[in-house]
């Protein structure tokens, strides 16, 4: 496997020495928090392996509709 070697501040280190769990490289601290992030086609190939039936997608829709004639906000600060 290819290496680099990096430089980082102290703040940074140990940052990274906390979230570090036993058994863990740096490596893997790294990867777990910036590694690859999910894409549309993750989230469609996700959707097709599950099978929703109609009436559970329906539902979902009735809620979010329900929520945008809701008049609650957040409130302004």
């Amino acid at each position: 496997m290819a290496v680099k070697t990096i430089t980082i501040d102290m703040q940074a280190y140990e940052a990274l020495r906390r979230r570090k769990r036993p058994n863990q490289s740096f490596s893997d601290v790294i990867k777990e928090r910036f590694g690859t992030g999910a894409t549309g086609a993750t989230l469609r190939a996700a959707l097709d392996s599950i099978a929703l039936d109609p009436s559970t997608l329906d539902a979902t829709d009735a809620l979010v509709a329900s929520r945008r004639r809701s008049p609650a906000r957040a409130a302004k600060l």
